[in-house]
């Protein structure tokens, strides 16, 4: 059992952060079937998972503030985090194609904040959801992975996808076909899902579009997240002696995952060809001492 563990923990820290969204979803679905399948065998139904759950009630959610974060990762039917995990794994490759893991990882959590916030909202404001407005309660990835959908789908318009029956089309047609329904169907029984879609799709627009005039709008929640994984990771300093002399080992930093140093190599790649280029049209002397450097590093390697 102990190996399984270790393994399971070694091939997770070795994971892209799509995979790693996935394992987690998975992870907490498993748990939370053996518990509730335990609960039943030995003791009442308890509403316990609701503390995981975001409540359509603003009073409710003063008080459980964290279930803006834990709802997004909450399934308790098979048939829900399959499917949201099948989008989610389909539409995250694609996502991978032109962003990088550190987005992906980003906009899901904000897009999962964008579906809660526009869920209150709705349910707070309309007059139709005022008999439930008190006591409903949102789980699920969808809003998370509809942001994703929709940020590839507006930043890349004519990627196409085969699809059985429909042949090839184009994502942006699939991405707002997807829209049209949920918005639809806002006033059926899974209202508060249609409507979470609704709003981490329209924020997944909102990336792309901000993307195409050089701005990163999830460079902010990938901050949070880097100083609370390096706060856990964070190894104590050793002094190194040297000559009588003493220097601190420079603060531990994560390590880049697979999907961050494919980017970065890209950049690197892009880059030196740009600097060759112009040294093509203009000779060696056009070079700053900047580029200089940098062509005669890679040229090293």
């Amino acid at each position: 059992m102990a190996d399984i563990i270790t393994d399971i923990r070694k091939r997770f820290n070795s994971a892209s952060i799509l995979t790693k969204y996935i394992y987690i979803n998975a992870g907490i679905f498993l748990f939370i079937r053996l518990v509730i399948l335990l609960m039943r065998l030995f003791l009442e139904e308890t509403d316990v998972f609701e503390y995981l759950q975001i409540p359509s009630s603003p009073r409710i959610l003063l008080y459980r503030p964290w279930t803006l974060i834990t709802y997004m990762f909450v399934h308790f039917d098979l048939l829900h985090i399959l499917f949201n995990m099948l989008w989610l794994y389909t539409f995250g490759k694609i996502f991978l194609l032109f962003f990088t893991g550190r987005q992906l990882g980003g906009l899901y959590i904000i897009g999962g904040i964008a579906g809660a916030l526009f869920f209150l909202v709705a349910y707070n404001v309309f007059p139709y959801f005022s008999n439930v407005s008190k006591s409903s309660f949102l789980v699920g990835a969808s809003a998370s992975v509809m942001a994703i959908v929709f940020a590839v789908s507006f930043y890349q318009k004519d990627y196409r996808l085969n699809l059985l029956f429909l042949g090839r089309l184009k994502l942006i047609y699939l991405a707002i076909g997807v829209l049209l329904i949920d918005i639809f169907a806002i006033t059926s029984e899974n209202a508060g899902g249609h409507i979470a879609h609704i709003g981490g799709a329209l924020f997944g627009i909102l990336f792309a579009y901000q993307y195409n005039k050089g701005k990163d709008i999830t460079a902010f929640i990938n901050k949070m997240i880097d100083g609370a994984v390096n706060l856990f990771n964070r190894k104590p300093k050793f002094k190194v002696y040297t000559n009588k002399h003493y220097k601190s080992e420079p603060a531990y930093r994560r390590p880049e995952t697979d999907d961050e140093y494919r980017r970065r190599k890209n950049e690197e790649e892009k880059e030196i060809n740009e600097i060759l280029d112009k040294l093509k049209r203009s000779g060696y002397e056009s070079l700053s001492s900047e580029e200089k450097k940098k062509l005669f590093n890679a040229s090293k390697k």
